[in-house]
């Protein structure tokens, strides 16, 4: 049994298609086949219907064309105000797209989607308006008629006589959810018409006498009906996928089509894309770029000719080959192409004879691929600036070198036929003389080389002398075999030397995008990221650049369902470029940004830009615009520049989320250590505060009661005294803590006696310090220290208070330092810094907590006791940042008897004075 579920992917991709359509409005169209069936009338009967199940309707733009019934149908219809433009003398009704997105209803109706707007307008055409409210998640009413589909461009020209110019892509048809036909019979349209209900009396005998026969009425309809078919074929497709009918098909009908500089390429085109739409299958549109396809004209002509085929909705190449049959067929055979489409070649027929035309070699090779060839009518192309020139002819300075090189293979010669050498030794090195033009100056002067060869020989080495006779018919088969061999020799060498144009062609711009993408992914920052893509930009497209970025405030994650079409961008790189001084361009790469499409130079969206507007769309969202002005206009024609030039935009967008999701996650860890740091202090604070005014509280209320003695009483005040203490030196840690991690405070350095500072700090823990034993051990003649006195003994004390709070009673707390020395230049030995050892025998540290105690609100494991309980974790946070201040550290370990002790090194930045010391080296306590 066959397992018709569709796979995981298929599932997939039906979910993300899905989420796509969610936000996106839908669009329906009412199609016909000429004006008068009925479309507007339809679709204002429908928009009725929608009102009356409660669907928020505007009609934003209805062409009544003075239809009574029409015009009665709108009423109770909110009507949307239209934009009225002066135009050579005329006021013109168009469109209010604007008005349309303030306003914002579920369904709008807008007539006429093929219309074309007036100049000035956001876009040049009405389907264009449709697609950026549907992008807006506003549903769309529109009316179309069979003659605008630029598909059928030249069959209804062919057949009403009448070339249609208002046009829209095949693909606003394929994407629209719905399709109805609106369907009357060309005799009943007829009888409206010479009722005046289509059109005026006048109007309406004019169109009966030209476009709207009966024969033209006839053709029309069947194409509607066969577009419609054709869409109903996909619609149950889609329907069979989505419900897994039937398994997925093996394969599927697949056109290719071969793009010429030809005039009958277009007709070509439109043809390949009604077989492709015919058989339900995807179409390629190639061009075969050839050493023979050198000129301008021709390169400007297909890459023209390209662009048409990408609106009808093709995938478009360039091929590079020697032969265009063999690079179509090498492309249909890895494509899985089941159908060729090539255009009738008109060559003379000794071409055809020598050589055969590319359709006689497709049809000889192309074995199971079926060959379709095509009658192309010529149409006339606009006039553009023409391309430079790439690979013209050869400058005439070539040619007349090689003159010189063939006159000097001739002397050459004569001095060789005078030594006795044969004629073929003679015909070798004319050959060398082809050859070594072909390979310094290309395939014209080469040709020129060989014909010319051959002319000297037969003039100068061939009976008779000085002559174009030949009297031996020998001759005749050795000039013929010397210029082919020359010809040829031309051909191949001129190829490889195409060859390595192309190939070199291909590396500059691979090596380009290697670079940007190297640079990219090793610079950090928007600034810096943004001037090196733009610095290579310049050069890989050898253009003005310029780059906008949405201003910083949104943040990165936003969905672009979300995006503020106001948000204001940042110009970022291009400042003194021809393209920032026009303010066209500021509107567009808006625009671009906004609707994440391309728009400006050369498209059919806000053409009047100088520039080509590219949006640079991340992961996430589109975080600005790219825009190039290139030298020569007309190379973003080619589909390999833009597909260049889309590729870099992508890199640059991620390459600047990437950086600014690093500085966010950043941004993101500190804030959670902030929070944490928050929380922590707020808890320890909280609570060492409570305990000692607790105990503040209780010691006043029973000094209020008069039964107390006068011991308990004094025993009492000095509890109090002892809390207050504790709570000014858990404030003061709080305070110096501050002051430390604010990186503003001053030390106040002088020589101090490292013995008093450490005798002032046990004299402050007179009572902490009352059940331990405290043994400082000095050398006699330890230097001075230049510290700051005050911080150092507030170390002292916090290490002391550690010490005394996690060890048992009746222990001991050593103190003892040492100088650090190391040997000078010349050989004595000099202080670089002093060592103090504090060490106590309590339990000692948790492994893997040696340096963690150093942390703010840290508090060991080890916390039992209540006592242990009431401290902070900033002591010891407080003796580093101490010593950091003064350029030195401290280090915690365990002691191999059982035990911490802290190591705290001080660095000796000058010698010390020298001052009398008292001969006891230590004291004992």
């Amino acid at each position: 049994m066959n397992d018709q579920r569709p796979s995981p992917d298929q599932l997939l991709a039906r979910v993300q298609a899905a989420e796509s359509q969610a936000a996106r409005g839908k669009l329906k169209i009412f199609f016909g086949y000429v004006a008068g069936v009925g479309k507007t009338y339809a679709m204002l009967e429908a928009a009725r219907r929608e009102k009356a199940d409660g669907v928020e309707v505007v009609a934003g733009y209805v062409e009544p064309h003075g239809r009574a019934e029409t015009e009665a149908l709108l009423e109770g219809l909110e009507v949307l105000p239209v934009r009225r433009i002066p135009y050579r003398g005329v006021t013109l009704r168009e469109f209010d797209l604007d008005g349309a997105l303030a306003r914002r209803p579920k369904l709008i109706l807008v007539d006429e989607l093929a219309h074309t707007n007036a100049e000035g307008s956001r876009h040049a055409k009405r389907w264009q308006d449709v697609e950026e409210l549907l992008e807006a998640g506003i549903d769309v009413y529109s009316t179309l008629n069979v003659q605008h589909i630029e598909s059928l461009n030249d069959v209804i020209a062919q057949i009403t006589g009448v070339i249609v110019r208002e046009t829209l892509p095949d693909s606003v048809l394929e994407r629209a959810d719905e399709f109805e036909l609106i369907d009357l019979t060309p005799e009943e349209l007829m009888e409206r018409l010479k009722e005046g209900k289509v059109y005026v009396p006048q109007q309406a005998e004019r169109a009966l006498q030209s476009f709207f026969q009966k024969s033209n009425l006839v053709a029309l309809r069947e194409l509607s009906l066969r577009q419609t078919a054709q869409r109903l074929r996909r619609d149950v497709d889609s329907a069979r996928r989505e419900k897994a009918v039937t398994a997925p098909w093996a394969t599927n009908e697949r056109l290719l089509v071969c793009v010429g500089p030809s005039p009958t390429s277009a007709k070509l085109l439109r043809t390949a894309k009604r077989m492709a739409a015919a058989f339900g299958g995807d179409w390629i549109a190639v061009a075969v770029e050839t050493q023979a396809q050198g000129a301008s004209a021709a390169r400007e002509q297909i890459a023209r000719h390209l662009h048409l085929a990408e609106q009808l909705g093709a995938e478009t190449h360039i091929l590079v080959g020697n032969s265009v049959a063999a690079a179509v067929l090498d492309c249909a055979r890895s494509r899985n192409v089941t159908k060729i489409v090539v255009g009738k070649t008109a060559q003379p027929w000794w071409k055809r004879l020598l050589g055969g035309t590319v359709v006689d070699q497709l049809l000889e090779r192309s074995g199971e691929i079926d060959v379709y060839v095509i009658r192309g009518d010529s149409e006339p192309q606009p006039r553009l600036p023409a391309l430079p020139r790439r690979h013209g002819l050869a400058p005439w300075s070539n040619y007349a070198t090689t003159a010189a090189v063939v006159g000097l293979c001739g002397i050459l010669s004569g001095l060789m036929h005078r030594w006795g050498l044969s004629d073929a030794n003679i015909v070798m090195v004319f050959l060398l003389g082809v050859v070594f033009s072909a390979s310094r100056y290309g395939r014209g002067p080469s040709i020129a080389a060989a014909v010319a060869s051959v002319l000297v020989f037969d003039f100068f080495f061939v009976p008779p002398h000085l002559a174009f006779t030949v009297h031996d018919s020998q001759y005749v088969l050795t000039f013929g075999v010397m210029l082919g061999l020359g010809l040829l020799i031309s051909t191949l060498t001129a190829r490889v030397r195409a060859q390595l144009r192309a190939s070199q062609e291909q590396e500059r711009r691979t090596a380009a995008l290697y670079r940007l993408t190297k640079q990219l992914s090793e610079v950090a920052g928007p600034e810096f990221l943004v001037n090196h893509a733009g610095q290579q930009l310049r050069e890989i497209f050898d253009a003005e650049v310029v780059i906008y970025l949405r201003a910083a405030s949104e943040p990165a994650g936003a969905s672009s369902s979300l995006r503020d079409h106001s948000e204001k961008l940042d110009l970022r790189f291009g400042g003194a470029t021809s393209i920032a001084q026009q303010p066209i361009n500021a509107v567009v790469a808006h625009w671009v940004a906004d609707h994440d499409q391309m728009a400006g130079l050369g498209t059919a969206t806000l053409p009047n830009a100088t520039a080509l507007f590219v949006p640079l769309t991340g992961s996430q969202r589109t975080i600005g615009a790219l825009g190039v002005r290139p030298k020569d206009p007309q190379q973003m024609l080619d589909p390999d520049q833009r597909r260049l030039l889309e590729t870099c935009a992508s890199l640059i967008a991620l390459s600047l989320e990437r950086d600014q999701s690093v500085l966010e996650s950043h941004q993101a860890q500190l804030q959670v250590q902030t929070e944490q740091l928050r929380n922590s202090l707020l808890s320890s604070v909280s609570h060492d505060l409570r305990t000692p005014l607790a105990a503040i509280a209780g010691a006043g209320s029973s000094l209020l009661q008069s039964s107390l003695s006068d011991d308990s009483k004094r025993e009492l005040v000095h509890s109090i005294v002892d809390e207050t203490h504790r709570m000014t030196r858990l404030v003061d840690n709080l305070l110096d803590m501050t002051r430390l991690q604010s990186g503003n405070i001053e030390l106040n350095k002088q020589w101090h006696v490292l013995e008093e500072i450490v005798g002032s700090a046990r004299a402050r823990l007179r009572r902490e310090l009352a059940d331990h034993e405290v043994v400082v051990s000095l050398p006699h003649d330890f230097p001075l220290v230049l510290v700051d006195g005050l911080l150092l003994e507030q170390a002292f004390v916090n290490l002391l208070e550690n010490a005394a709070r996690y060890t048992p009673k009746g222990s001991a707390i050593e103190i003892t330092a040492q100088t650090l020395t190391s040997a000078s230049p010349q050989g004595r030995e000099e202080a670089r810094g002093i060592c103090i050892r504090v060490a106590d025998n309590g339990p000692g540290l948790p492994p893997g907590t040696e340096s963690r105690v150093f942390e703010k609100f840290f508090r060991g494991a080890s916390d039992r006791t209540p006592d242990q309980r009431r401290g902070v974790g900033l002591g010891l946070a407080i003796c580093r940042s101490i010593l950091e201040a003064h350029g030195g550290k401290i280090e915690a370990r365990n002691r191999t008897r059982g035990g911490t002790e802290f190591l705290l090194t001080l660095p000796c930045s000058e010698p010390a004075p020298q001052v009398a010391i008292d001969e006891a080296a230590a004291t004992r306590i």
